[in-house]
């Protein structure tokens, strides 16, 4: 049976005096109070309320003896009343400090990582399990990777790249205006959108830390070899980030990144890493739209450093899909399209418009509907959108190559002169004039370069280094005019459209033959002489990259072969210029190396079997025309005379060492013999 309720003692005094002094004046109020407290640690029981129990028993309320205990407690210990008055030092333990909170224990080193790799393993089951259940443990993993551990921080950040990616839906997030979360939708749009916003947000807060650890804003010492580190490992996370999900939220920023990174003329592993990156993304990208934010970060990043930047930024655009897909042509201020649309004229060039009926107009609005939304259910790419993206990319490419060709970077000419080589087909008949006026102003720079060289004195190895690239320079051009004249085979085609003239780079080339008979260094590339950098950076070979590697020897047979053998469509060789080019290649295969006189007179023999009957006459004395002597030396190949001259450079070529070249030789004279009858 329950005890019975004790009544409530009473604490004001019983009695109230008659004089003019009240009650409560003549209370002791501190003697009172610290009695009270006495009685209340002597007296344990307390007046409790009593409640009734499902079961139908009166007992103590079990809040009030939890309550009890606490007050105890506090009275006990805490109370500076109960300090003990006995001993009269309360005041001295009242000044005594509290006792230091303990600290958790720091864990070793390697029992850190071990810790953290069982909770990012786990975290990473949850999320991978259910993510919209789970979504909140993305701030847990945003916690490890701030752990002050450099190796925990690692772990964690390329952990969550794994994470998001597996996570991380097939769309784009649209992040929610106020209209939208003060609408009412059911429950599960609201887990949709709770989950969305979550994976959003966490992944917007993982891209900022990867951004700002990749721009490696070292101090110094440990600090910045720590920074480099963790750099290194934000770059890769951005990499597989940006070719694995390219079309899901925060891409700007992670094109950004890589541009900065580009930027740097540097090359360690991280530069290439992100070119990598980049080039994979150009390569993959089926809409156009990460390409258009790349290119166009880019070559802002590129103009804004004064196009300091490596050769090998400039050949990421030779991987663009455009290269095979796009069809219209483009400059840096248009883009010509194609008219489609084959519906009849009038008189005043204007469109007929076919006449339909009420309901066939309503059915075909229906069906365009019907395709509408079908195309955005099956996310199938548009044409016309990649079109226009496409479009704008080449114009943004064209722009940056004639920017560089009017600053003349030196560093740059060639990966610019490859890529309008590459691009020829996709060039605008008003650009092309341009560029054909920038590729002679180059060509002339690099002659007067070459002969001021020649005489002032200098050294050697400073003399050669810029002949050598003089050279090169000048072969590229006349290249790259020769890929622009066959790219253009439509405009040739019409009469009166374009009137092109490349006699200037063929002259030019004329004149080259003779100096590089002598070179020394003809069969060696441009990068040959850089292989050792003083840095002990990376430096990027042929494996690496197919730019602006081909030995001078190569660059002249590409030349040799658009001169000698030019494309369909285009006007025939004039036999002079076939006879004098015929002449100097015979000369020049008696001083250069084997392999270049094996493949000029493989070349050489190419052009016997189709054109034999034009020089006939430099193989047999009887049959020459004209009067005077060869000039081989002459600056216009109309005034060397070669019909003057034979090709008496056979009769050495014969004794040759090579077996291939004395079979070429002698298959050369088997087609101008055939020719001849």
């Amino acid at each position: 049976m329950a005890e019975p309720v004790a009544k409530k003692r009473r604490i004001s005094p019983s009695h109230q005096t008659n004089g003019a002094v009240p009650g409560f004046a003549k209370w002791d109020l501190e003697q009172d109070y610290e009695q009270r407290l006495r009685s209340r640690k002597k007296d344990t029981k307390r007046e409790k309320l009593m409640v009734k129990t499902s079961e139908g028993k009166i007992t103590v309320n079990p809040r009030m003896e939890e309550e009890d205990v606490d007050t105890q407690a506090i009275g006990d210990d805490d109370s500076l009343l109960a300090s003990g008055d006995d001993e009269g030092d309360s005041a001295v333990a009242d000044l005594e400090p509290k006792r230091p909170i303990a600290r958790k224990p720091v864990l070793p080193r390697k029992e850190q990582i071990r810790q953290a790799k069982e909770d990012l393993a786990r975290i990473a089951g949850l999320l991978n399990e259910s993510p919209e259940e789970n979504i909140g443990l993305l701030s847990t993993l945003a916690e490890i990777s701030n752990s002050e551990e450099v190796a925990v921080r690692k772990i964690a950040l390329a952990a969550q790249s794994a994470i998001y990616i597996s996570i991380i839906p097939g769309y784009r997030i649209r992040p929610l205006s106020k209209d939208d979360l003060n609408a009412k939708v059911s429950k599960d749009v609201r887990k949709l959108r709770s989950f969305e916003q979550g994976l959003l947000a966490g992944y917007k807060d993982y891209v900022n830390t990867l951004s700002k650890l990749a721009a490696n804003r070292g101090r110094s010492g440990k600090d910045q070899a720590t920074d480099a580190s963790l750099a290194g490992v934000a770059i890769s996370c951005i990499c597989t980030l940006l070719t694995s999900v390219p079309h899901f939220n925060c891409r700007n920023d992670l094109v950004e990144s890589i541009v900065l990174k580009l930027s740097s003329r540097r090359l360690d592993p991280d530069f290439i890493k992100a070119r990598d990156a980049l080039e994979k993304l150009f390569q993959e990208d089926e809409d156009g739209h990460s390409s258009l934010e790349a290119v166009s970060q880019l070559t802002k990043t590129m103009k804004t450093k004064n196009w300091a930047v490596h050769e090998s930024v400039v050949n990421t655009f030779l991987h663009l899909r455009l290269l095979t897909e796009f069809n219209h042509k483009a400059s840096t201020r248009s883009i010509d399209k194609d008219d489609d649309d084959d519906r009849p004229v009038d008189k005043k060039g204007k469109q007929k418009r076919e006449f339909r009926t009420k309901r066939e107009r309503k059915n075909l609005r229906e069906r365009k509907q019907v395709a509408t939304e079908m195309k955005e259910a099956d996310a199938i790419v548009s044409y016309e959108d990649r079109d226009k993206n496409q479009a704008e990319t080449l114009k943004l490419v064209f722009i940056a190559y004639f920017r560089i060709l009017k600053d003349r970077v030196q560093h740059l000419m060639g990966a610019v002169l490859e890529g309008l080589a590459r691009y020829s087909h996709l060039i605008n008949q008003d650009f092309f004039g341009d560029i054909l006026e920038a590729l002679k102003d180059l060509i002339n720079e690099a002659e007067s370069l070459q002969e001021s060289f020649n005489e002032e004195d200098f050294e050697d190895d400073e003399k050669d280094t810029v002949q050598r690239n003089a050279t090169r320079e000048s072969l590229l051009c006349i290249i790259t005019a020769f890929a622009l004249l066959n790219g253009q085979q439509d405009v040739i085609k019409s009469a009166n459209s374009l009137s092109l003239d490349l006699s200037f780079f063929i002259s030019h080339l004329y004149r080259t033959l003779i100096p590089l008979a002598v070179d020394t260094e003809l069969e060696l590339s441009a990068r040959v002489a850089h292989l050792a950098d003083p840095n002990g950076l990376v430096v990027p070979t042929a494996r690496d990259t197919k730019v602006n590697v081909s030995t001078t020897a190569v660059l002249l047979l590409r030349s040799l072969q658009s001169v000698l053998q030019p494309a369909s469509g285009t006007k025939f060789v004039p036999p002079v210029r076939l006879a004098a080019f015929l002449k100097q290649l015979h000369t020049l295969a008696l001083h250069v190396p084997q392999k270049s006189a094996t493949a000029i007179l493989e070349l050489i023999k190419q052009v016997t079997k189709s054109q034999g009957a034009k020089v006939a006459a430099l193989w047999h004395t009887e049959e020459r025309k004209g009067d005077g002597v060869f000039d081989a030396r002459s600056q216009e190949i109309e005034s060397s005379n070669p019909f003057a001259s034979t090709i008496w450079e056979t009769e050495l070529l014969r004794l040759h060492f090579d077996p291939n070249i004395r079979e070429s030789l002698a298959e050369t004279v088997k087609n101008v013999r055939t020719s001849s009858n």
